[in-house]
């Protein structure tokens, strides 16, 4: 049942291809497939269906989406210098992060945090904020909690409380 929820996630995000940015079909399964990242693994644990298989679909199902809504937004946002200077900063923070997981773990570490699932809470309402609050104030929320969480997450990889 689990792996049926990410499957749909998969295919939401890729019929999100052919929905006009900001359409009500846009945002309908942009949410759906957002509920559907918290319900699949509410379902495998409670199932006790949790399996590797489901992880990695999870991952791809995850990275689908991303890459869609990059695709989708990035050509009708108009992204400040600054923002891209800050997420590059944050980006360079968690390849640190992976490397330093492997040098110290000897394994690829990921870290649950708190700060990181509000960091993706926030990244995931930020497209819709887009047409209330402009990019500029409603990134500075998201790129504040993600350099804390990136950081906080170096922390953690580092002292072993990943």
């Amino acid at each position: 049942m689990a792996n049926t929820i990410t499957f749909f996630r998969i295919a939401a995000g890729i019929v999100l291809l052919f929905c006009p940015v900001f359409s009500p079909a846009f945002y309908a399964l942009y949410i759906a497939a957002g509920l559907s990242d918290m319900l699949d693994g509410f379902v495998a644990r409670q199932t006790d269906t949790v399996s590797i298989l489901g992880a990695r679909l999870d991952t791809i199902a995850d990275f689908v989406l991303v890459v869609v809504c990059l695709i989708k937004l990035l050509p009708v946002l108009r992204i400040p210098a600054w923002l891209y200077v800050w997420i590059g900063i944050i980006a360079l923070i968690k390849v640190v992060n992976i490397i330093s997981g492997f040098a110290v773990r000897k394994r690829f570490v990921a870290v649950h945090s708190v700060m990181n699932k509000a960091t993706g809470a926030l990244l995931f309402l930020l497209p819709l904020t887009i047409p209330a609050v402009p990019l500029k104030y409603s990134a500075i929320v998201v790129c504040a909690a993600a350099t804390f969480a990136a950081i906080q997450e170096g922390h953690f990889i580092r002292t072993g409380r990943e």
